[in-house]
């Protein structure tokens, strides 16, 4: 049974895979820096930018879910499936979702954070010329 709003479902699942998505970044990053990469500065430049949009991205989340008083906790994880815990105002939604397809909802937030990370190197580098 559903118990939470479609609304509090998509901030905190939105919570939930954008923290993913920075511990990609996060490992990411400093394989890059501890790698065998000859020219690492692009690479590491478009991490970091990366990195703090979703920041930056969270802590509006964290912000919101704070005054809505909802919460993530993750609960297991196996071969296939990992599940959260979704509370709100003392409700509580269990959800599982297939690893592959957390997988996939972390990738798709890594591509719109390497646009919005090009969208401001792009303005960046235009009113500088």
């Amino acid at each position: 049974m559903r118990y939470l709003s479609e609304e509090q479902l998509s901030v905190a699942s939105r919570f939930l895979f954008l923290s993913m998505a920075i511990v990609v970044i996060q490992k990411d990053l400093q394989n890059i820096q501890t790698g065998s990469f000859k020219i690492k500065e692009p690479f590491t430049d478009l991490l970091e930018k990366m990195e703090q949009e979703a920041v930056a991205e969270r802590r509006q989340l964290r912000s919101r879910m704070a005054k809505e008083k909802l919460q993530v906790v993750s609960l297991n994880k196996n071969d296939s499936f990992s599940s959260f815990l979704f509370i709100c105002q003392g409700r509580e939604e269990k959800r599982n979702y297939f690893n592959p397809a957390i997988r996939k909802k972390v990738e798709n937030i890594l591509r719109e954070l390497i646009q919005k990370a090009q969208q401001q190197y792009q303005h960046y580098s235009s009113t500088n010329t």
